[in-house]
């Protein structure tokens, strides 16, 4: 009898297990790629979470210490303590590019009344901000990282899918052909392993899509916050360091 044919005898009900290591080479190849997207997806959601979660929480409480600081060099030692948090690094690239014009200016105190020009003043502020936007960027990008294979399997997976479920369809007919019947017990295994890779691609890409747009909005959160750090780390900058000599 007939392998298809036998399995679509009562008593003879064919597992999810049963069908895809029944299923052509082509479709289990395509369960495969699904397969690793999968698991690729899933290991960046964990770590991303985790990772988003010890940036929200560092984040608290060095802007707490920042509030508190009297001293940015104090706040400077203590921020290093604060590994996960963005702001915490704009912070030690804006003071150290505050201390290395500070060196300057020391190592050039002969010429100290040209120091104190409204052209190095904004000289040095230019340089500060450039470096504040660029701890910015590295932040943004570092948080970024693998996030973006989430949105490629979520717009890939389906599709991939879908080629599965065609080349069962396909497999479908050939059986046809073959057993010059187009009976149920013909055309099941063919439908159920097409129905198999379009799940597979489905479930691959919902849980990508979902947390795609959760840690965008979670990042964009973030960076806007950096943002606005960024700007009123500037303004005390000119309020402090530069406007009282």
């Amino acid at each position: 009898m007939p392998e298809a044919i036998a399995s679509a005898i009562p008593g003879n009900d064919q597992g999810l297990w049963t069908i895809i290591m029944g299923a052509g080479w082509v479709v289990k190849g395509v369960m495969l790629v699904l397969l690793l997207f999968s698991v690729i997806c899933w290991g960046i959601i964990l770590t991303k979470a985790i990772a988003l979660s010890r940036a929200r929480k560092d984040t608290q409480l060095f802007f707490d210490a920042f509030r508190e600081s009297r001293k940015f060099s104090l706040l400077y030692a203590e921020a290093k303590q604060f590994t996960f948090s963005p702001l915490a690094h704009v912070f030690k690239a804006g003071y150290a590019e505050l201390n290395r014009i500070s060196r300057i200016q020391q190592a050039n105190q002969p010429s100290s009344e040209s120091a104190q020009e409204p052209e190095y003043e904004r000289t040095a502020m230019d340089n500060i901000t450039r470096s504040l936007q660029q701890a910015v960027i590295a932040q943004r990008t570092r948080l970024e990282k693998g996030v973006n294979f989430l949105a490629t399997t979520g717009s890939s997976a389906p599709f991939i899918g879908l080629f599965g479920t065609v080349w069962g369809i396909m497999e479908s007919f050939r059986r046809i052909g073959v057993m010059k019947s187009a009976s149920l017990a013909v055309v099941a295994p063919g439908i159920a392993e097409a129905l198999i890779a379009t799940a597979a691609g489905l479930a691959a890409a919902i849980p990508a899509v979902i947390f795609y747009n959760y840690f965008l909005s979670r990042i964009n959160i973030i960076s806007n916050e950096m943002d606005n750090f960024s700007s009123e780390l500037i303004n005390i900058i000119e309020r402090i360091y530069w406007k009282r000599k």
